[in-house]
């Protein structure tokens, strides 16, 4: 088992951990979510491994992410940010690509969580709802007010409209 599991972090551990940085937004909370989720399922691994285990570890991940933002202690951590988020235009020099993963970063955890898995990874509405347990209008949903948001925020910070079809994007 020990083999099996460790061959299985080696070759889907990268792509694993794209997609946590991509849900949390900070490298550190991934690396921390990912290990955390992979802790959870070695002692499951015989079972785990028979079940799709890259959707089974990105589904762990993002039920984790949003049950930590669901905490009453993170209500309480979030509470004393400021209202104000520095705007984009005060930032200088930054890539449409850094603009858009601050933006993605700014969506709630669970909108981020449907945006990602449904345009980075490619999924469709019916496999984004499987992946992410929850019924396909919530992924319409979720994923059209997203793309709203994403869109808005690059706009506002002089971004010249963006297909967002980030499922076509070299990801390396």
């Amino acid at each position: 088992m020990n083999d099996d599991f460790g061959a299985f972090v080696a070759t889907s551990g990268p792509r694993l951990l794209r997609f946590a940085v991509l849900i949390t937004g900070q490298r550190a909370d991934a690396e921390d979510l990912l290990q955390e989720v992979l802790e959870q399922a070695y002692p499951r691994w015989h079972v785990v491994r028979q079940r799709q285990p890259e959707a089974y570890l990105r589904r762990a991940m993002t039920n984790r992410l949003v049950s930590r933002w669901r905490s009453p202690w993170n209500r309480r951590r979030v509470a004393g940010l400021p209202d104000a988020v520095p705007q984009q235009d005060e930032m200088t020099r930054v890539d449409d690509r850094e603009l858009l993963l601050a933006a993605l970063r700014e969506l709630p955890p669970r909108m981020r969580a449907v945006v990602v898995v449904r345009y980075w990874l490619g999924f469709s509405e019916a496999e984004a709802a499987a992946e992410l347990e929850c019924s396909v209008g919530s992924v319409k949903s979720q994923a059209s007010r997203g793309l709203h948001r994403l869109r808005a925020r690059l706009e506002a910070a002089g971004v010249p409209p963006l297909d967002l079809d980030l499922a076509e994007e070299n990801h390396a």
